[in-house]
């Protein structure tokens, strides 16, 4: 398998990229100065990532030295503008990831290396990120296996924390162009007026502000991929650009009329029914039909059948590998994480799990723990939604919240820990309501009357 060389005097960030490589199939050693790695270049790696932040400069020297022996050289640094000083390393373009560190930031810069993603001789893909074993999961890596090796144009179509991001970087790491750049454009986080530019560059001097002459994403991800995440977000007058550059695979910077060929891969994504969106006036029919060459659909990760434990699962070993921790789900967590729908998808999962994780004082992460942050969900819905109208007075709302979460519960103490408020302050609020029935029994004595039957009395005796 191939092997990596990691320099890195951070341990969270030494841990956190041994991992990721670790799971993409390569063999890992690690050093946290120069004296160590050079000691360890005498087996030479095919990978090197050293932290440019190494005291007195080390770093260049050991990139000169995995230079010479033709070794893949990828910078760490908390330094954004530490680009101008790399060509000093000489021979191949290095990598560079700017600190913080996340794994699509690493799986963006490693892609590009010949070996990345890939077991030494073998020409196989390593395991993919998408994690699932469900028939939906399965479908969807099959689907990317069989397009990522070709040049089409991709539309990605899921809801919102599906992961559609991932799923751009896979076709990307699967095609040939996986050692060429992969850049990601939100057409939705940028303002109309700057969008243009963001995409086809501009010269200087071009509008207001243009100081500089600029290249934009496509010039920069020429002989990669474009990743266009909310295409229906970007304005008409410029989904007509894109079509023609689509076409043409010649872009202009705006200011100029010079034609510049490029070279890359166009993958979009959108959260909407792209028909729908044509209907509504959000995305051009035409675009359309150039965009989606071939479709393919994320699915919700309600739909993911046994998926949730598997994630949750990931999620938490990630969380202890960075923090040298053995935590661990209860039968009892795991299942009640599976009744939610999850309507934030993966990405609403992977924040419950590292929320349990971070305020779980215990080694095992209980059914408590997580039902702070999540509701089981009936089919129906009903028994746990309240309902809420234009005109209903906050406390109102708070007040059906609370009955609500009460019947949801065993006790107090747990509708109050998922309320996110002290025991204390439920008992004052229920006090309350209490008063208020007596004082307008035909207005609010119903509901609580059910919550105090499903709860127990004020007393403090809890139902058996």
């Amino acid at each position: 398998m191939p092997q990596a060389l990691i320099v890195e005097d951070d341990p969270r960030t030494l841990m956190l990229v041994s991992d990721f490589l670790e799971d993409r199939g390569y063999e890992t050693r690690t050093a946290t100065s120069l004296a160590q790695a050079s000691d360890m270049l005498d087996k030479l790696p095919d990978l090197c990532i050293c932290d440019l932040d190494l005291p007195q400069r080390e770093a260049y020297r050991l990139a000169e030295m995995a230079r010479a022996q033709d070794v893949d050289l990828v910078l760490v640094t908390k330094d954004p503008d530490a680009r101008p000083a790399l060509p000093a390393v000489g021979g191949k373009e290095p990598g560079l990831l700017v600190k913080p560190i996340s794994r699509l930031k690493l799986d963006r810069v490693l892609s590009r290396f010949r070996l990345f993603g890939r077991r030494r001789g073998e020409g196989t893909p390593a395991a993919s990120p998408l994690i699932g074993g469900s028939p939906e999961i399965l479908r969807l890596r099959h689907q990317l296996e069989r397009i990522g090796p070709t040049d089409a144009t991709v539309l990605i179509v899921g809801e919102s924390g599906t992961g559609k991001e991932l799923v751009a970087s896979e076709l990307h790491r699967l095609s040939e162009r996986a050692r060429r750049p992969f850049l990601a454009l939100n057409c939705g986080a940028v303002t109309a007026s700057l969008i243009e530019s963001e995409l086809f560059g501009h010269e200087k001097g071009s509008f207001t502000g243009a100081s500089r002459r600029h290249a934009g994403y496509f010039e920069r991800a020429n002989g990669g991929t474009l990743f266009l995440d909310e295409i229906t977000e970007m304005p008409l007058e410029l989904q007509v650009r894109l079509l023609r550059v689509l076409e043409s695979k010649r872009v202009a910077r705006v200011g100029s009329t010079e034609a510049i060929p490029v070279d890359v891969r166009v993958v979009a994504a959108t959260n909407r029914d792209p028909r729908e969106a044509v209907k509504d006036g959000r995305l051009r029919e035409d675009l359309l039909y150039r965009l989606q060459v071939v479709p393919i659909v994320v699915p919700p990760l309600r739909a993911r059948t046994g998926d949730v434990r598997r994630l949750a699962a990931h999620f938490l070993e990630q969380f202890n590998r960075s923090g040298a921790t053995r935590k661990s789900f209860s039968d009892a967590a795991l299942a009640h994480l599976e009744s939610h729908d999850w309507p934030g998808n993966v990405r609403e999962l992977y924040n419950v799990v590292q929320r349990a994780y971070l305020l779980c004082e215990r080694t095992v992460i209980n059914l408590g723990d997580v039902k702070q942050y999540v509701m089981p969900c009936s089919p129906d819905g009903g028994g746990n939604m309240i309902r809420v109208e234009v005109g209903d007075s906050l406390a109102e709302v708070e007040r059906r919240l609370i009955e609500q979460t009460l019947q949801c519960c065993r006790t107090r103490e747990e509708a109050a820990r998922l309320l996110g408020i002290s025991t204390k302050t439920l008992y004052n609020k229920l006090r309350l309501y209490e008063s208020s029935a007596q004082a307008d029994p035909a207005a609010n004595a119903p509901n609580y009357a059910q919550s105090r039957a499903e709860t127990g009395t004020l007393d403090g005796r809890q139902r058996h």
